[in-house]
């Protein structure tokens, strides 16, 4: 597969970034080398691998689930920064 300028500037459209002339044609060597080296695995025997998610063995570590007392909402908003009444309060991110 080809990468060309046009698809090295999509990129960049998409990412938000301003590309001079010189590095355009730098990341599209590099994106193109990159998609070769993907394209040479293509070549590869994987009939007999089976699919893993982890390269070793996974076990689960995770404790077994027990009912606890909470530890209050004194407690959980002692360290807030700022709180009211029962909640946490933070600042408005939605303009």
């Amino acid at each position: 597969m080809k990468i060309t300028i046009a698809d090295v500037e999509h990129v960049a459209r998409l990412a938000r970034l301003d590309l001079s002339n010189e590095e355009k044609c730098l990341f599209a060597g590099q994106m193109d080398a990159i998609l070769g080296y993907a394209q040479k695995l293509n070549e590869l025997n994987t009939d007999e691998i089976q699919p893993t998610s982890h390269a070793v063995p996974m076990e689960n570590a995770f404790r077994d689930d027990l009912v606890q007392p909470s530890i209050g909402v004194k407690k959980a908003l002692a360290n807030a920064p700022d709180s009211a009444l029962n909640f946490y309060r933070v600042p408005k991110v939605i303009e």
